[in-house]
């Protein structure tokens, strides 16, 4: 009658283990931040930019990528009022969130114009 217990208290463990790192594994596909946006506030030193009021930090791990997608090392494009879409990661609440890739747009992208650029329209696929 011993070994009737242990086995469902193991087989209830081993169900609350799988349960919490599938809640794991989902949380980090959530962290996941696209936006469009103009660029609001700008600061190079500490390498931070806010658009659409969300607060992003870039690395040396960040690429920025001109409007046709193409990897590139000049940020000069980065201005107060330029058009970015970013693809970061968010590092939870009340907390930058980190840059991925920022991608320079020469305006603001609409539906009918997505097709255009399709690093857009395979961020918004996944």
């Amino acid at each position: 009658m011993r070994n009737n217990y242990f086995g469902k208290e193991s087989t209830i463990i081993f169900f609350i283990v799988f349960i919490l790192s599938a809640l794991a594994f989902a949380q980090d596909e959530d962290r996941t931040v696209r936006v469009q946006g103009l660029v609001m506030e700008l600061n190079l030193q500490q390498h931070i930019v806010v658009v659409n009021e969300k607060k992003f930090f870039w690395n040396e791990k960040t690429i920025f990528h001109n409007e046709n997608g193409v990897p590139t090392k000049n940020i000069d494009r980065l201005k107060v009022n330029g058009w970015v879409y970013i693809v970061g990661e968010s590092l939870g609440l009340n907390r930058h969130s980190v840059a991925r890739e920022i991608y320079f747009l020469p305006k603001f992208i609409g539906e009918k114009e997505k097709d255009q650029y399709p690093f857009i329209n395979s961020f918004y696929q996944r």
